[in-house]
Parts: structure tokens; sequence; C-alpha cells
């Protein structure tokens, strides 16, 4: 019998899949999250729901809303998390001008689209994305079916 590698694990933590549904995602830039000890313990656990995941702009610094961290049952008993807190991203000066800029200018809006690991801190994959309509959503689940389906057609032949 040969013994089997044990695999590494992921580094993603989550993965924000109905952005990529609602919105035509173009620019993609990584940056540092600002996290309490409780939440990277959850993190390591994989507890995190970004479903409605975007970010806003306050007095020149961007911070991440929607994102749900839920907390471990054994977490110690002083301190009280919330799970929806509003956390600052990390980044550098130049990158927030230019990505509040176009923002503003351009009518793009930015969202978070995945959490990971890399070398043992969590970062956010943030994209901007212009919302689409309803007959573009429409497109794109046609041209997914007739990718899959032209795939099959191949495997058989």
């Amino acid at each position: 019998m040969a013994k089997k590698k044990p695999q590494a694990p992921s580094s993603t933590i989550a993965l924000n899949k109905k952005a990529k549904h609602d919105y035509f995602l173009e620019d993609r830039i990584e940056a540092g999250i600002a996290l309490q000890g409780w939440e990277v313990k959850s993190l390591r656990e994989g507890k995190l729901q970004m479903v409605d995941c975007y970010v806003i702009f306050k007095n020149g610094e961007a911070f991440l809303l929607g994102a749900l961290i839920s907390p471990l049952n054994t977490t110690s008993t002083h301190i009280f998390p919330d799970p929806t807190r509003t956390r600052k991203l990390l980044m550098h000066a130049e990158e927030l001008y230019k990505l509040q800029s176009s923002i503003d200018r351009k009518g793009f809006t930015l969202l978070a689209t995945a959490v990971y690991w890399k070398k043992g801190m969590v970062k956010v994959e943030l994209a901007l994305g212009k919302g689409k309509k309803q007959h573009d959503k429409r497109a794109t689940e046609k041209e997914r079916d007739w990718d899959r389906q032209k795939n099959r057609i191949m495997k058989e032949n």
C-alpha cells in the first residue's frame, strides 16, 4: 500500500460568489484587515460569511462592512464579541486615493471577493465592480451553460 501524502490545508477562508454573479469585476487589489484575537481564532475554524460584503470610505480610510465572523464557544468570558462589526482595511495611501477616486468618478463599487491566509496574515481581495443588469446576468448564465455543453461534447468524442 502506498502512503498518501497529507494535503496542505487551503489558504482560502471564504469566497464571495454572489459578487461575481451580480457585478462585472475589474481591478483586484489585496489589502490587510485589522482583526481582534477572537476573530483570528474564528477564521482559523473557517467561521466567516461574506455574502453582502462591501467597502466604504470614511476620513480617508477604508472599512469593510457586512462580513459576519461567528464567535467560537470557547472565547473568554470578559470579551463580548460583535460578529458584524466594521473592520478597518490596511492599505497604502496611494491605493486608497486611487480606489476612492475611481469609485467617485466612474460609478464603481468596491467589493470584498475573497478572504485568505498569506504568510500567517489574513488578507482580503477587493475588486472594483460595476453592477449587472438582469439581461447581463442572463447572458452570463447562457454563456456558462454553453461552455459546459461544449466540454461535454468534447469529452464524449
